[in-house]
């Protein structure tokens, strides 16, 4: 595994940064030069400044009937029953002000120095990460607004692997990759090309930064309770933690006016156990407990409860 190394002139943690950055492919449609050069716009506007403007956008989305919107509303009805209709409108507004300043944000991720991203994102609780240097180690991260500054974030303190989705833009896709990676201090690997590559960076020393919160359908999952529904969860978390003897340190973006704080929590005690459901739930009620501080914060819009036992009927 990659050493640490105490850096004088700062409390952060930092590795050793691995031989020879890689080189950014270059964008060959007029699109994804588009894209690039309006976060790069966006990049030298002051945090704050760009909330303004993600609250503006934000505000003009939310009021388009989308389907996205009746989604949202749906799954905020089914978790928070106890919620007036005007309770729940307003919780999504916010959340879409959240979506939109995390794309404006990217210009961030994307072009500003590492001493301005530490600053955008002070991590707390990095004490719980680093008492757990030389053992394996899975960052159970939920879909929250920020997940990827996150992702980067950590990614300057300790090597991390992390899975995506492909882009339906090749160009585009190779664009962001190469942003991910541009530090040099960990990997990514395609969703679509399983959990092994994913695992056998676990066990080669990279912490794995892991999303483990949404329906992907009934295979490799169990229904359990998620804010009182049954929701098909993928058992991976306790399987890979099994499989590299890992330690599952819960972690998630808290907004500030100011930028966002990277709170890391203590890691999970007695985690894994032998029961796959146990370990499941307990896994929700974890990302329960985090939703409940910033609810607006995460990521209502997708078909959580798509999946259904069977027999049950649909909920959207």
């Amino acid at each position: 595994m990659p050493k640490s190394t105490n850096d004088n002139a700062s409390t952060s943690w930092h590795h050793d940064k691995p031989a020879g950055i890689p080189r950014q492919p270059v964008p060959r449609r007029i699109s994804t030069w588009i894209v690039v050069l309006v976060l790069w716009l966006v990049h030298w506007l002051p945090f704050r400044f760009v909330r303004l403007l993600a609250t503006m956008l934000g505000t003009l989305l939310y009021l388009l009937p989308t389907s996205r919107k009746r989604i949202g509303l749906r799954n905020l009805e089914l978790c928070f029953p106890e919620w007036s209709l005007q309770e729940r409108r307003r919780c999504l507004h916010r959340h879409v002000i959240e979506l939109v300043s995390m794309v404006l944000e990217y210009g961030y991720l994307w072009f500003s120095s590492p001493a301005r991203l530490r600053k955008l994102m002070p991590i707390e609780g990095l004490e719980h990460l680093q008492a757990l240097e030389g053992q394996a180690v899975i960052l159970c991260m939920p879909h929250f607004a920020g997940l990827d500054f996150g992702g980067l974030r950590i990614s300057m303190e300790t090597p991390v692997v992390s899975m995506y989705s492909r882009q339906k833009s090749g160009d585009f896709d190779a664009w962001v990759e190469g942003r991910r990676l541009r530090f040099a201090t960990g990997k990514i690997v395609s969703r679509q090309d399983g959990i092994r590559p994913a695992l056998r960076a676990l066990r080669q020393g990279y912490r794995f930064y892991y999303l483990p919160d949404q329906d992907f359908g009934t295979r490799d999952a169990v229904f359990v309770d998620f804010f009182g529904v049954q929701a098909a969860t993928i058992t991976g978390m306790s399987r890979m933690a099994h499989a590299a003897r890992a330690k599952v340190v819960p972690c998630y973006p808290r907004r500030e006016s100011w930028g966002y704080t990277l709170v890391i929590e203590p890691p999970m005690a007695d985690f894994p156990t032998q029961d796959l459901s146990q370990d499941t739930r307990r896994m929700n009620a974890l990302i329960e407990r985090q939703i409940l501080i910033r609810p607006e914060q995460y990521f209502w819009l997708h078909k959580r409860f798509k999946s259904r036992p069977p027999g049950q009927p649909g909920l959207y």
